[in-house]
């Protein structure tokens, strides 16, 4: 499955090189692909916090510092969090209480981490070792297709 996400992704990359439209579908992607999840996106850096970007689901945290909760701490420690239960997570922020497990992957452009990727579900241990690394191989992708200055300079 994640072979067939790269390659839609990298399509749509092609087709819409600009970070919202390339960062938008990407999240319907995740979304229609993937099963039992509630919140699929991404979150994007500015000014030292990461900012809710394009995404897939109800209502989110609009603003999340560095360090705090799941997405915090994967663009801290660039990082892939791995959560089986949300719940266990210390300091985890709850912006969907009916999120019970959660994967974030960092998307790093050089050294520096531009935004994180973040899937919620509301099943306890939806993801595994096969989605973290699909999902590293898909913030690549997005790494080194899209203009990250211009998401940096907005």
């Amino acid at each position: 499955m994640y072979d067939f996400m790269a390659v839609r992704l990298k399509a749509y990359l092609e087709e819409a090189p600009d970070w919202c439209s390339a960062l938008g579908n990407a999240s319907a992607l995740f979304n229609a692909l993937l099963k039992d999840l509630n919140w699929a996106g991404f979150y994007l850096m500015k000014d030292h916090e990461l900012i809710l970007g394009p995404f897939q689901g109800k209502p989110a945290c609009v603003r999340i510092a560095l360090g705090k909760g799941v997405c915090g701490t994967a663009a801290l420690h660039k990082t892939t969090q791995l959560v089986p239960d949300v719940h266990a997570f210390e300091g985890h922020i709850a912006c969907d209480s009916a999120s019970n497990s959660e994967l974030v992957v960092p998307v790093l452009f050089g050294e520096n981490t531009v935004a994180v990727i973040d899937l919620d579900s509301p099943l306890l241990n939806r993801f595994d070792e096969e989605d973290a690394l699909g999902f590293e191989k898909i913030a690549k992708i997005l790494s080194g297709q899209i203009d990250w200055q211009t998401v940096l300079n907005r």
